[in-house]
């Protein structure tokens, strides 16, 4: 592929586009001759920023789904994602994601609006503090934490997300009311990092005080599963240990049949030829907790990850998402 054009679509944000530099900076590395022609893409989910991500189909819908449409009518050969933006629960037909990136941190960070100091938040464990997110998994894990503090729904991209705490603006709701202002949010630090904005975290959740979402911290590149050129290429950048990582989380959320509204999280750790997994299922109160963790040999990552998802199955993880499964 000497001398050719790798088209890769992306979306508009500025984290995106930070990860799909990365991704051109390690393709232009490995293939100095290759040129890297990013293609920007405003997905349904980047054009509505008032409904919650149901509306779009989830995560999935929202923020991938065009840019797969694009993939199949062969105008990209390639596509970056997010991972924790990619369902688990469900068959690409004809794609593959062909390279996963070396992860960055998988936790999420608090941050805070200007003038509010981590010193009041842990002495009021957020009593009277409303707290923005749009993920349900974290959205389950702050009310589970700080039972005082009011969740609420916030939407954005990172930077926007921050520029709306800043200014004290209030998020509008799908039935046209509004919520806010925030005075916090809860965002992946790995995004922070991506866009600078690290120096903004006030506090980083340990994976015991909330565990990350499945695949947070991994950049994956997804291209047509019979373009063997394309994936050869990919392959030059891959990361081993973000894709066993990801085989053993995401195979929990494959077994739980998880949607996009039911709160799961789950991290593999690896030392050595062992892997660690440890995955949980909430209910959106936070009140109803379940969590498994098992070690397995990091060669077998999706018998370790169907393992724990059968375990959290006995315990009771079917029924609290069948809980937050929407009406039909």
């Amino acid at each position: 592929m000497s001398g050719q054009v790798l088209r890769i679509g992306t979306r508009k944000s500025a984290m995106a586009l930070a990860q799909t530099e990365e991704v051109a900076r390690l393709l232009r590395i490995s293939a100095p001759d290759l040129a890297v022609d990013v293609v920007k893409f405003e997905t349904r989910g980047d054009q509505d920023q008032t409904s919650k991500l149901l509306r779009h189909g989830g995560k999935g819908g929202a923020f991938v789904a065009e840019i797969r449409e694009a993939m199949r009518a062969g105008t990209l050969q390639a596509a970056m994602h997010s991972l924790k933006d990619v369902p688990g629960n469900e068959e690409t037909p004809g794609l593959v994601l062909a390279a996963m990136l070396a992860r960055d941190a998988a936790n999420d960070s608090l941050v805070l609006r200007p003038g509010l100091s981590l010193q009041t938040f842990r002495a009021t464990r957020g009593k009277g503090f409303k707290i923005g997110t749009n993920a349900v998994r974290r959205a389950a894990y702050l009310r589970r934490l700080f039972p005082q503090a009011t969740v609420i729904h916030y939407r954005g991209a990172a930077d926007t997300r921050i520029a709306k705490l800043d200014r004290g603006d209030k998020q509008r709701l799908p039935d046209g009311g509004e919520v806010g202002p925030a005075d916090a949010l809860v965002m992946a630090r790995s995004g922070l990092a991506r866009i600078g904005m690290t120096a903004r975290i006030a506090h980083d959740f340990s994976v015991d005080e909330m565990l990350p979402a499945v695949g947070q911290g991994i950049v994956a590149v997804e291209c047509v599963e019979t373009d063997w050129a394309t994936r050869a290429r990919l392959a030059s950048i891959a990361n081993v240990e973000s894709r066993i990582s990801a085989e053993a989380e995401r195979e929990v959320l494959w077994v739980l049949n998880g949607h996009c509204n039911s709160p799961i999280g789950g991290h593999a750790t690896l030392a050595g030829g062992e892997m660690t997994l440890r995955a949980s299922v909430l209910d959106e109160t936070g009140d109803s907790f379940i969590e498994a963790t098992r070690t397995g040999a990091a060669n077998r990552p999706r018998e370790l990850g169907r393992a724990v998802g059968l375990e959290l199955l006995d315990k009771g993880a079917a029924e609290l998402i069948a809980r937050t499964r929407p009406d039909e």
